[in-house]
């Protein structure tokens, strides 16, 4: 048993872990998504404030439900955002 813990430990140790490496001529299309990616969700993020902000001052007279679901929106809206931040971080960290 111990010869094939010693035989695996060698193929495993040798086994190649090249990194990420962008296709030719792909590089440049897939920083172009990414870019539009981040765009779209600064521009919900924003929406989505404005629309948290609204139900508040909305809701505020006589429909208590409404300002409580905007206020319970926006620590979500801020989650995603913080998500799409640390996004490539994350991925990074896993992938690598």
């Amino acid at each position: 048993m111990l010869i094939l813990f010693d035989v695996l430990s060698v193929v495993l140790a040798q086994a190649p872990n090249p990194g990420p490496e962008a296709p030719p001529g792909m590089e440049a299309v897939a920083n172009q998504f990414i870019g539009w990616g981040k765009w779209i969700l600064v521009v919900a993020g924003v929406l989505g404030m404005f629309i948290c902000g609204g139900m508040m001052i909305i809701g505020r007279r006589n429909r208590s439900a409404t300002a409580v679901d905007g206020a319970a929106g926006v620590p979500w809206v801020l989650g995603g955002l913080f998500l799409a931040a640390v996004a490539a971080s994350i991925v990074g960290a896993i992938a690598l």
